[in-house]
């Protein structure tokens, strides 16, 4: 079990690193993600054996989660700037793949309760309000450089929101770090120091870290009870803010420093389907879900016969 909830963890954490869906979303595909939030419940208000029995499966869970993170923290920040069309376009992708299939998995949760429909709007607007506040606030984007107390307390509350994003099976907490407009700042900051190249936006690492700590504290209990006595609303929301997250994807590319002086442009969807480069890479997102539908089936069977 070991190894298999290292897998898990690994790829929670490829998730969790970029723009699109979420480490939770992953959790929920491979079919462990009630298993999780239950864990993460019991470690912050649980008995003294449910908190050791929950501690073990999530140091499981995180040996593979820094592997996974540490090693797409080294290589995003490049990838990501050098090619923001063709990454953004498979991370639309693999976004707009998995509402249909978070929608399929929750069916008998949703199709009876139409009403919840408002709900779905609500997590639309919630992104896409970020987005654009995120513009209006940071400019597209907060650089990491010299110390601005505003700057750290923006970063320590886009912590909190993004852990939140972390831990439903949804938008995930990279595409909220984007729609603040500091996803590449940190993944940038987070190489640098990983390479013992600058420890200049320490400051702001150190906020981001105590934001998502405050933000598992604060927010894991009510998640845990909205799933549990709200699953319905809570589903509907959930699919809206991955819709909401698709329009916070598009606008990836601004968050990038200007080119010769000259922003770069949101991603255009009738680009991505008439561009033959960005069209692969989109169908590759369909392509990494279903793969991942495949492993969750193989790892319930062997679950089942370990049982």
């Amino acid at each position: 079990m070991l190894l298999l909830n290292m897998f898990r963890g690994l790829c929670m954490a490829l998730a969790d690193s970029v723009p699109g869906v979420s480490g939770g979303t992953i959790a929920f595909l491979l079919g462990f993600y009630d298993k999780f939030i239950f864990a993460l419940n019991s470690l912050v208000s649980g008995t003294k054996e449910e908190r050791k029995k929950s501690l073990v499966f999530l140091l499981k869970l995180g040996i593979g989660w820094v592997i996974g993170f540490l090693s797409a923290m080294l290589i995003l920040s490049k990838i990501f700037e050098s090619h923001i069309y063709v990454v953004s376009s498979l991370f639309f992708g693999l976004t707009l793949f998995a509402i249909p299939v978070v929608i399929y998995e929750e069916r008998k949760t949703m199709q009876h309760h139409l009403s919840c429909i408002p709900f779905t709007l609500i997590g639309v607007a919630i992104v896409v309000g970020i987005s654009i506040l995120s513009k209006t606030i940071g400019g597209g984007g907060i650089a990491f450089e010299g110390f601005n107390i505003g700057a750290i307390l923006f970063t320590f509350v886009a912590g909190m929101v993004a852990i939140s994003a972390m831990v439903l099976p949804g938008i995930s907490g990279s595409t909220i770090l984007l729609a603040f407009g500091i996803y590449v700042p940190t993944t940038t900051a987070i190489s640098s120091i990983l390479k013992m190249e600058s420890f200049e936006s320490l400051p702001y690492i150190c906020a981001l870290g105590l934001g998502i700590i405050t933000g598992v504290i604060v927010i894991i209990k009510a998640v845990n009870r909205a799933l549990v006595k709200y699953r319905h609303q809570s589903m509907y929301t959930i699919i809206g803010l991955m819709i909401g997250s698709l329009y916070a994807i598009t606008q990836g590319p601004t968050t990038l420093d200007t080119v010769d002086g000259a922003a770069l442009e949101p991603l255009s969807i009738s680009h991505v389907i008439s561009d033959p480069i960005l069209i692969l890479p989109f169908i590759i997102g369909g392509v990494v879900l279903a793969v991942l539908e495949f492993l969750s089936f193989i790892m319930e069977k062997k679950e089942k016969n370990n049982a």
